[in-house]
C-alpha cells in the first residue's frame, strides 16, 4: 500500500516536499542513523498497547524501522509507513533478516494525504515525532481525524512531538506556523494549547514531558483513546 500523490510533482505551499527529500537523502546517506534500540517512548508504547489487549499498530513515520521492529518482537503486527522508500527498503531488509518478515508490512504514505487504511482496522497507532515535522496545523488536525478513522474504538494513539519549551523553538528559519527549520530540519513545535485541540472525540490519557538527544530536545508523549 501507497500514497503516490505528490511524487511527481507537490504544489502544496510550505516546506513539506523538501523536507521529504531531505529525509530520503539522509536515510540514503546514513543508513540506520538512529541505531537497533528502540526509542523509550515506543518502548512505553508497547506496554500501553498489549496491556489493552492490542494485536496489531500502525506507526506513522516509522523510518527505518527502530520501533517497528521493536513492536514486531512483542508479538505486535506492524505496519510500518514512511514518506521515504529509502528508509523503508532499509527496515524492509531488517525485517526479513530478523525473521519478522511475517509481522512487518512496510507503506510508502506521506500524512498530509488521506491514510491508505480502512476504517477501524488497527488496534492501535503510534508516531514519534512524526505530528512535529513540516505540517501546518490545519495538516495536523486532519492528520489526527485520520488516524481516528483508522483506530477501531477503544483503540490507543501515542504520539510524541517538539513542544514551544524546547530550545530551538524560535531558532532558524521559521517558515509561520510554529514551524522552525534549523540544521536542515523543520519542526513544528506544540503548544499545550494545540495538544488540547486534538482531543475532540478522543480521551486524553496523559500528556508526559520528557527529554531525549544531547541538547536535549524537549517533547511531550500525549496518549489518547478513541471513543
Amino acid at each position: 500500500m501507497s500514497s503516490d500523490a505528490d511524487r511527481d510533482g507537490d504544489a502544496r505551499p510550505g516546506p513539506g516536499r523538501a523536507q521529504r527529500d531531505h529525509w530520503e537523502r539522509t536515510y540514503g546517506a546514513h543508513p540506520g542513523m538512529y541505531g537497533d534500540e528502540p526509542s523509550a517512548p515506543a518502548v512505553r508504547a508497547a506496554e500501553v498497547f498489549l496491556a489493552l489487549g492490542a494485536r496489531n499498530v500502525l506507526e506513522l513515520g516509522a523510518g527505518h524501522g527502530r520501533d517497528a521492529l521493536f513492536f514486531a518482537r512483542s508479538g505486535l503486527t506492524v505496519t510500518a509507513a514512511d514518506f521515504s522508500p529509502a528508509g523503508l527498503d532499509q527496515l524492509g531488509a531488517r525485517a526479513t533478516a530478523d525473521g519478522l518478515s511475517d509481522r512487518v508490512t512496510t507503506a510508502v504514505v506521506d500524512v498530509r494525504d488521506p491514510l491508505p487504511f480502512a476504517d477501524a482496522s488497527v488496534d492501535a497507532v503510534f508516531a514519534h515525532m512524526l505530528l512535529c515535522m513540516a505540517l501546518s496545523t490545519e495538516e495536523i488536525h486532519s492528520l489526527v481525524a485520520e488516524v481516528r478513522r483508522v483506530l477501531r474504538p477503544g483503540g490507543t494513539f501515542v504520539y510524541t512531538v517538539r513542544h514551544t519549551g524546547d530550545a530551538h523553538y524560535g531558532a532558524g528559519t521559521g517558515h509561520g506556523d510554529d514551524i522552525w527549520e534549523h540544521g536542515g530540519f523543520a519542526v513544528h513545535f506544540f503548544s499545550r494549547a494545540l495538544v488540547d485541540a486534538l482531543v475532540e472525540g478522543w480521551t486524553l490519557d496523559e500528556v508526559i514531558a520528557f527529554e531525549e538527544g544531547d541538547l536535549p530536545r524537549r517533547l511531550w508523549r500525549v496518549t489518547q483513546t478513541r471513543r
